[in-house]
């Protein structure tokens, strides 16, 4: 048995990844989270995901045609996924135990290294805002609770009331996964109910790289239970001349392994591409450690990588010329 998983673990990593557009590199990739599953995924539902996908890489795409920056592109493309009540992010997202929406997020330039991150927020529209703010309009990474929600008001952020942001299939999930745990064992349900985090990448005209990450975290989690998605390192990172990444997933296994930079060292260290870097990191150590997830990779040549290990993850990129390719099983 040990044998035949070693083989598998082969070719998975040795299975082609990287995806060149042609002649015309990728500007911005985009996901909205692992873990969908072919059975459950209605017609209905996936001409919805598509459709924001589309809109979202758009909207990025516009972006950068426009002359903005790697980082605007990303904060644009996430806004849009965080509006959209399709994914757990923003409107949509997951409940913990309480039946309350926490948030995270977090943003990283790759040029200075600059990032910014929020966790535990409450009510603000978009997170993914809110994380640049912290980037930019304070000395810090990270901000949590009501100290995020404070500065979001500072900068006078848009805020929902807290029913905006719960979908009747987040409140189905939750019951589901209290039923199948017990209340007194948070999160310990099926892996789905970890999944759906969106997340972007992207590549300007300067060869600026940047990455973002935004989710509602994991359904029937412990009230204040932070994730891998606004920690810089584990679910989020960019450097330029190397990777912009972002993850979805089972965060602990993230944090553990900071998997997000994880693929920039095997790219810098070990000469690895960044499609196989993608590859070994979920494949080779997430997978070792028993989590599920994925994630995807842009390098600064806009070659694109993409992995997970669940049956399928929404994800897609636009090119330079604004040729759009999304998916969901395959990779």
């Amino acid at each position: 048995m040990k044998t035949m998983r070693a083989l598998l673990a082969t070719f998975l990593f040795l299975a082609p990844l990287a995806v060149f557009c042609g002649e015309e590199r990728a500007v911005l990739l985009i996901h909205g989270g692992a873990g969908v599953r072919r059975a459950d995924l209605e017609e209905e539902r996936e001409a919805a995901v598509r459709a924001v996908l589309e809109e979202a890489l758009r909207a990025g795409h516009a972006v950068l045609l426009g002359g903005g920056s790697s980082l605007d592109a990303v904060e644009r493309a996430i806004v849009v996924m965080e509006d959209a009540p399709e994914f757990n992010a923003g409107r949509g997202s997951a409940l913990n135990s309480e039946g309350v929406v926490e948030m995270d997020a977090s943003i990283m330039d790759g040029g200075d290294f600059l990032a910014g991150a929020v966790a535990g927020v409450v009510e603000v529209r978009n997170p993914i805002v809110l994380a640049r703010r912290v980037m930019t309009e304070t000395p810090h990474v990270l901000l949590i609770g009501e100290g995020a929600g404070r500065l979001a008001r500072e900068q006078g952020l848009v805020f929902e009331a807290p029913e905006w942001f719960v979908m009747p299939r987040q409140q189905e999930r939750l019951e589901r996964e209290k039923r199948r745990s017990g209340a007194a064992n948070p999160a310990a349900g099926e892996p789905a109910a970890r999944m759906g985090t969106v997340g972007a990448a992207a590549l300007d005209a300067t060869g600026r790289l940047a990455a973002g990450t935004s989710t509602g975290g994991m359904a029937n989690k412990r009230p204040g239970r932070v994730g891998d998605s606004p920690l810089i390192g584990a679910g989020t990172y960019a450097e330029n001349g190397v990777c912009g990444v972002s993850c979805t997933g089972h965060g602990e296994y993230f944090i553990r392994g900071v998997l997000a930079h994880e693929v920039a060292a095997l790219m810098k260290h070990g000469g690895r591409d960044v499609a196989a870097a993608a590859r070994e990191a979920i494949h080779g150590q997430l997978e070792e450690r028993g989590g599920t997830g994925g994630m995807i990779a842009l390098d600064a040549e806009g070659r694109v990588g993409i992995a997970f290990n669940t049956e399928g993850m929404y994800h897609g990129w636009i090119t330079e010329a604004g040729e759009v390719r999304i998916e969901i099983f395959d990779q």
